[in-house]
């Protein structure tokens, strides 16, 4: 939701229910009118849907790939867009079997066009100079902080790395 408001020019916060009431009650409208939509619909399917919980993942992985296919290819009529749905859906593949979470992603590429706006716009005040990172307190220790933090991340491994190399020796 976050990310899709960004997306749209709004700053979520809480001065957005001030500036933009009508998206802010109109979401929440629509999240009313979608639970009392899904209470009307889901009480008599509920059959239905433990009958879909008892189909097996043989049948349901390629219905789900096939819904995928079909969905990437109709956005735009492009074959080329079901090459990149298949590559980045092996890419999501290869990072799930290497344990990567996908939180820190999607927070990443909801944040990093702040990230990008507020790098530039210090920049820009500091006539170009990236000095003004170091200089000020509050993001000298906003990058100690940062710096600390991939620091107790990488040395444990690497330390377990070395007795690693030690032990076969």
């Amino acid at each position: 939701l976050l990310g899709a408001l960004m997306i749209h020019g709004l700053r979520p916060g809480p001065l957005m229910i001030t500036e933009h009431p009508e998206v802010f009650w109109g979401a929440v409208a629509s999240m009313y009118l979608g639970n009392v939509m899904l209470l009307v619909l889901n009480l008599p399917l509920i059959g239905i849907w433990v009958k879909v919980l008892k189909v097996p993942y043989r049948t349901l992985f390629p219905l789900i790939l096939l819904f995928c296919l079909i969905g990437s290819y109709s956005l735009g009529a492009n074959v080329f867009d079901i090459y990149v749905m298949l590559f980045f859906g092996a890419v999501g593949y290869v990072l799930r079997k290497m344990s990567y979470e996908p939180a820190p992603l999607v927070m990443a590429f909801v944040l990093s066009p702040l990230m990008e706006q507020s790098l530039f716009q210090a920049l820009l005040l500091s006539d170009g100079s990236p000095a003004v990172f170091v200089t000020r307190p509050i993001s000298l220790s906003a990058l100690l902080t940062a710096l600390a933090l991939v620091l107790s991340a990488i040395v444990p491994f690497l330390q377990k790395k070395r007795k690693g190399m030690v032990t076969e020796e």
